[in-house]
């Protein structure tokens, strides 16, 4: 790979960190790590051909131009959380991608058990991915990382806080919520 070559994927994988929170290379191996899965499968899953995984992995690509690809990846990212705090079995999380798998991105969305508790109230993960998504939206996680360590000696708490939602793992960002609440 030439300068050029390689300034290009520096670019794209910025541009990923910008629009998806990670490089897309990161986000995609987790989910095959966390879901069992290989690329191949996880290209059939998201309605991706293999080549353009493979490509917005390596950041020779940056965007996922088709925006009920963008809601598969959120869906099987909320899977894989389902799956982590063992609230999904591997069973039942080979039957949800498969329905993630037939979705156009609206109905499975919609779907009350994915997004809230039987009380009705929002579950943890998905108040942590609204803050998480708030704060992406406002910088890159380098920005956010700069501002952390700006407030660090002043205001630790704070900094803690934008680091692990900011730029953090979602799998800490959860934890960390869990532990501050009274």
């Amino acid at each position: 790979m030439d300068a050029a070559q390689q300034e290009a994927t520096a670019r794209a994988r910025e541009l990923q960190r910008n629009w998806y929170g990670e490089p897309l290379g990161a986000l995609f191996r987790r989910l095959i790590e966390d879901l069992g899965l290989n690329q191949a499968r996880l290209a059939g899953i998201l309605g991706l051909s293999a080549p353009m995984l493979s490509q917005l992995m390596s950041g020779q690509r940056a965007k996922i131009g088709n925006p009920a690809v963008v809601q598969r990846v959120q869906l099987l990212q909320d899977l894989a959380g389902q799956v982590a705090d063992g609230s999904v079995s591997a069973a039942e999380a080979t039957q949800r991608m498969d329905e993630i798998k037939k979705s156009q991105g609206g109905s499975v969305l919609s779907n009350t058990t994915q997004t809230t508790t039987s009380s009705g109230a929002p579950t943890v993960k998905r108040v942590v991915r609204e803050i998480q998504s708030l704060l992406r939206s406002v910088a890159a996680a380098g920005d956010i990382i700069d501002a952390a360590d700006t407030l660090a000696p002043t205001h630790p708490e704070l900094a803690e806080f934008l680091r692990v939602y900011g730029a953090g793992r979602t799998s800490d960002a959860v934890a960390h919520y869990q532990a501050h609440q009274s």
